[in-house]
């Protein structure tokens, strides 16, 4: 191999190793953003609120850096097998991300109007249901980072236990409106920060997809296990 040809081997790799690197940190800030929001309902914790609509910005900034070296990559190395999988996954995997993190910022800033809201509702049963969805976005931006096809599938197959608490806390907030309507302004505010949760579910989920895709070449089921049974996606 002449010099030349060696170097922009060396090149390519790094690239490569850049586009790895920028896509576990935008993973791991949108980790903490999601934690943050989490943090402002569970803890009525006001600062981390505003902590996790700040951070939005550096999420998109980060999506349209990998975004540009993704596609540089893609028109000028003509990547093929295991390389072409991965940057087409990371382009995919950017956009989850970015999805997730608008949802982190919509649940900050619905926290805010449930502490503003004048009649108390009990937030405990949005505490597992977060913490849950936390955990498996960790284990997905884990799995992504070590390219972990088993710790893809683990992740996968957890989406189940968030569907079956996102219909859990739906019931019992409409069933807290039918008692009494003075709740009705609070708990519509946690019906969307539910529903946002479980979108952020669903996004590590379909990163753990597009993870497993990039090592394996393989794709999941096309019918993800859910409360039971399974569900197209």
């Amino acid at each position: 191999m002449g010099k030349e040809q060696a170097h922009t081997v060396k090149s390519y790799e790094q690239e490569l190793t850049q586009l790895r690197g920028m896509t576990t940190a935008m993973g791991r800030l949108v980790e903490r953003q999601t934690g943050l929001a989490i943090d402002a309902i569970v803890e009525a914790d006001i600062h981390a609120a505003h902590e996790a609509q700040a951070l939005d910005p550096q999420v998109d900034a980060l999506e349209r850096d990998v975004e540009a070296l993704a596609i540089r990559l893609l028109a000028l190395r003509a990547p093929m097998a295991g390389d072409l999988r991965e940057i087409v996954s990371a382009l995919k995997i950017t956009g989850d991300l970015e999805r997730i993190g608008d949802s982190a910022a919509s649940i900050a800033k619905r926290s805010l109007k449930v502490e503003a809201a004048p009649v108390d509702v009990p937030t405990g049963g949005l505490r597992g249901m977060g913490r849950l969805v936390q955990e498996n976005l960790r284990r997905a931006i884990d799995a992504m980072s070590g390219q972990d096809s088993a710790g893809a599938v683990e992740v996968w197959q957890s989406d189940a236990a968030v569907d079956e608490l996102y219909t859990a806390m739906f019931r019992e907030l409409v069933t807290y409106m039918m008692e009494d309507p003075r709740t009705i302004r609070s708990c519509t505010h946690l019906l969307f920060i539910a529903k946002n949760l479980e979108r952020i579910g669903d996004h590590a989920t379909n990163i753990a997809e597009r993870v497993y895709y990039a090592a394996t070449g393989e794709m999941l089921p096309a019918e993800r296990p859910r409360g039971g049974g399974t569900v197209s996606r």
